[in-house]
């Protein structure tokens, strides 16, 4: 990877500010034309480096309630049953594990009685036999960044 896709892995992490041609700032800041800078990210993102870009939302603040909901799931049914719960608008996560509950998903509804439908729908899937909602006692955020520039230095000495 190129050093300047590095620097542009590490300043997207930043997060984009909400104006017109927020591109256009950042390809002034790394000193490249914003078309390259498109360019570049769509790159990287077709090959992976980049899983999204869009907006994170505090769901609270918009007047969603979120629970986190544990599965423990037959294996024959796994799949059809984690698509199912993808399509649903307010999964913003949804994971395997290597447990008893095996299936981990993150679910925000406009309201409980929304969130009761959309669980009951999922409850009583095929293979499903137990569904957990563990509800938000507190709010966490954890900031992750991954400096890719400082990384590409350290690998240079070596």
């Amino acid at each position: 990877m190129e050093k300047i896709d590095k620097k542009i892995l590490d300043r997207l992490q930043k997060g984009l500010k909400l104006e017109a041609s927020p591109f256009q700032k950042i390809a002034v800041e790394l000193g490249i034309e914003a078309e390259e800078l498109l360019q570049r990210v769509k790159r990287l993102k077709k090959d992976g480096y980049i899983r999204r870009l869009g907006g994170v939302f505090r769901s609270s603040r918009l007047g969603y309630k979120s629970t986190l909901v544990a599965l423990e799931l037959e294996e024959e049914n796994f799949y059809q049953v984690a698509e199912i719960i993808n399509q649903h608008p307010g999964v913003t996560h949804n994971y395997r594990r290597d447990h008893q509950l095996n299936l981990w998903f993150t679910l925000s509804t406009a309201s409980e009685l929304d969130r009761e439908k959309f669980l009951a729908q999922i409850k009583a899937l095929p293979g499903v036999k137990e569904l957990y909602q563990l509800p938000k006692e507190k709010f966490f955020k954890l900031n992750v960044f991954f400096k890719m520039e400082q990384e590409a230095e350290g690998d240079a000495d070596e």
